[in-house]
């Protein structure tokens, strides 16, 4: 005799009270519906670890990167053209998997509300990409997950679309309505800070060693501690985030004073290329 679909979902559930069934647990043996989001990092090179996006979910990020290229009208997702493999799309590696994580946790990336960033980093000519990007998110297969921008206003989603590398600026501020956004950088002056749109450019980003010679090793000097607490505060009284790239990520004592000093400055996107590394030590100073 069949059974319903309701006298199945008993079975299981009183299964699994008794310890017969078990739920399916994530990295380091966490609970999918108790991991904890963390919602300073970021997968630097995302594309780059053996399951793609789904390796920083288990982690518990909530921002990763693509680098993408145009070729054949496709986007195709790698660091250098010679990296590229047919297949390996945006689509495939990250909106789909995307949709399918937001439908099954009911509007969110985790089943608890978070905020998830995509950095798009665009490789290959800047309109162009952007063009064939633009096209893919407004699809309505996938329009539904983003972040858009609309009549001056933003309306947030499960997904935010941020652009990085190659970025056509004058492009996304002239557009009415798009889903995504732009990827500003700390030393210039027009993208840092009250002078600029948070409705263009949530996030400012930049090379580490460009702004500070400080990488962890002995004290970290006043002044540029002094300026990194300043670059925070500007960009979150503009209603920015901030990220850094190029921060040492070799296991041991100097990334470690580095990320803690990220943490104190209240950086918001905390870069690498360790998962576990960088999820553990978030996990332990909270």
């Amino acid at each position: 005799m069949l059974l319903s679909r309701r006298v199945v979902a008993t079975l299981i559930a009183i299964l699994t009270l008794v310890g017969l069934v078990t739920a399916p647990a994530s990295a380091h043996g966490r609970l999918e519906g108790t991991l904890q989001p963390l919602a300073r990092a970021h997968a630097h090179n995302d594309y780059e670890h053996p399951r793609p996006l789904h390796d920083a979910l288990a982690e518990g990020f909530t921002s990763v990167e693509a680098d993408i290229h145009l070729v054949d009208g496709e986007l195709l997702v790698g660091h250098d053209p010679e990296d590229l493999t047919p297949g390996r799309t945006l689509q495939a590696l990250y909106l789909e998997p995307l949709r399918q994580r937001v439908l099954a946790n009911h509007g969110h990336v985790y089943p608890r509300r978070t905020a998830f960033q995509l950095l798009v980093d665009i490789k290959s000519d800047a309109e162009s990409t952007y063009a064939a990007l633009d096209g893919l998110l407004r699809m309505p297969r996938y329009s539904f997950l983003f972040s858009g921008y609309a009549r001056g206003k933003v309306k947030q989603r499960a997904v935010t679309v941020v652009l990085s590398g190659n970025r056509p600026r004058a492009v996304l501020a002239a557009q009415r309505y798009r889903l995504a956004f732009y990827d500003g950088r700390i030393v210039d002056t027009s993208d840092l800070g009250p002078g600029s749109d948070a409705r263009l450019t949530p996030l400012v980003s930049d090379n580490w060693t460009r702004l500070f010679t400080w990488t962890g090793e002995g004290p970290f000097p006043a002044g540029e501690r002094a300026r990194l607490r300043e670059i925070v505060r500007a960009a979150h009284a503009a209603g920015q985030r901030v990220r850094f790239w190029a921060t040492p990520d070799t296991p041991g004592p100097a990334r470690t004073a580095l990320w803690k000093a990220l943490v104190e400055a209240d950086v918001d996107h905390i870069n690498t290329d360790d998962l576990s590394g960088l999820a553990g030590f978030l996990r332990a100073t909270r």
